[in-house]
C-alpha cells in the first residue's frame, strides 16, 4: 500500500459524515466543535470561509473550489464575509447565533441535504473526518489550517458523482459516500501539494522518486518485518550506499530511523486503541523483545508504553 493510502486508512476513526447545503443568500453557519479534518466544496454559486473569529481574512470559494480545514477550533461558512452570524452548530445541533436558542431553521430537502432549495441558492458539500492518533497527525502535517484547492477537471468529476450519491438513500450508501469522499480528499491533497507555495512533508516529496517511493511503500506495507538497509536497497535495484544516501537526502532521515519512528507512531496508537499486551504490540511493530521495544518507545515518546497507555486512557463515563 502506498504511503498516503496507508495513512488515510489507518487514521480514520469511522465513517466520514457527508452533508449538502442548498441555501439562498444571505446565510451564515459557524461550526463550533469541528473534527480534525473537514472537506468543504462549493458546487454552485459562491461562498466565504473564515477560521474562527481571530483568523485571517475570509477566503472566497467559487464553484468547484475545495477547502481543506484542519486543526482549528471553529470556522464560519457564509455567502459573503459581510453576512452577520446566523446559525451556530454545536454537537450536531443548530442554535441561533444572537440568542443561543435551538432552531430547526433548515429543512431536509433530501437524504443528507438541507437548506431552502430556492432559486439562486448556493450549493455546498461538507465532509467531516474523525481522525485518530499519531497517524492522523502525520496526515494533518501535510496541510496548513486552511488549504484552498481551485476547481479543476479531475476534482470536478468526483464532486459531481459525490453530489449525486449524497442525495441517494440505497443499501451501502454510507460505504459509497465514504469511498468517494476519500477519493476527493486524495485528489485535493495531490493538487494542494503540487502548488508552488505548498510545503508538504519530506516523505511526500520523496514519493516522486521511484526507488525511494517503493522503499517507503515497503516499510508501510510490512512495518513489522526485520528490514535491513541492504534488503531495501536490493528491492529497489540500488547499491546499499547509494540507496542509504538517497533515502536520507529525500526523506530527511536514514531508512531505519524512519522505520523506527513509524513503528513508534503505530505502537502509540495501538496502546490507545486496543487492550493488547505490551508484548503483543511489540511483536506487531517488529520487536520480538518487549524490553527493547520499551526502550525504543521511551526514547521516542519520553515515557514508557504502560505510562503512555495510562495517560491516554479514555475516561470512564460517570467516573
Amino acid at each position: 500500500m502506498d504511503v498516503l493510502s496507508d495513512l488515510l486508512h489507518r487514521a480514520r476513526a469511522g465513517d466520514a459524515l457527508v452533508r449538502q447545503l442548498i441555501q439562498r443568500p444571505p446565510w451564515s453557519m459557524t461550526f463550533a466543535d469541528v473534527p480534525a479534518l473537514t472537506v468543504v466544496a462549493t458546487l454552485g454559486g459562491h461562498a466565504s470561509i473564515r477560521l474562527d473569529d481571530t483568523g485571517p481574512t475570509p477566503v472566497r470559494l467559487t464553484a468547484g473550489d475545495i477547502a481543506l480545514i484542519s486543526e482549528t477550533g471553529r470556522y464560519t461558512i457564509a455567502d459573503s464575509p459581510s453576512t452577520p452570524p446566523q446559525i451556530v452548530i454545536h454537537q450536531g445541533r443548530k442554535y441561533v447565533a444572537d440568542t443561543g436558542e435551538e432552531t430547526t431553521v433548515h429543512q431536509n430537502l433530501a437524504p443528507r441535504t438541507y437548506g431552502d432549495g430556492q432559486p439562486g441558492a448556493t450549493t455546498m458539500l461538507r465532509g467531516a473526518y474523525r481522525l485518530r492518533g499519531g497517524v492522523g497527525d502525520r496526515l494533518l502535517d501535510m496541510l496548513p489550517p486552511l488549504a484552498i484547492v481551485p476547481a479543476g477537471p479531475r476534482t470536478r468529476a468526483v464532486l459531481d458523482l459525490l453530489t449525486t450519491e449524497t442525495a441517494c438513500d440505497e443499501p451501502g450508501q454510507d460505504a459509497v459516500l465514504g469511498r468517494l469522499l476519500d477519493l476527493m480528499l486524495v485528489m485535493a491533497l495531490r493538487a494542494w501539494c503540487a502548488r508552488p507555495d505548498a510545503t508538504p512533508p519530506a516523505w511526500y516529496r520523496a514519493l516522486a522518486d521511484p526507488a525511494i517511493g517503493d522503499a517507503l511503500c515497503l516499510l508501510h506495507t510490512d512495518p513489522a518485518r526485520r528490514w535491513t538497509v541492504a534488503e531495501l536497497a536490493a528491492k529497489t535495484g540500488m547499491s546499499r550506499a547509494a540507496f542509504a544516501a538517497r533515502f536520507t537526502s529525500h526523506v530527511g532521515q536514514p531508512p531505519l530511523t524512519y522505520l523506527t519512528a513509524w513503528r513508534m507512531t503505530l505502537a502509540a496508537d495501538l496502546l490507545h486503541d486496543t487492550d493488547d499486551t505490551i508484548a503483543t504490540i511489540a511483536r506487531n511493530v517488529g520487536y520480538h523483545d518487549a524490553f527493547a521495544f520499551s526502550v525504543a518507545f521511551k526514547r521516542a515518546h519520553s515515557i514508557s508504553p504502560s505510562a503512555w497507555r495510562h495517560r491516554h486512557a479514555e475516561p470512564v463515563p460517570g467516573a
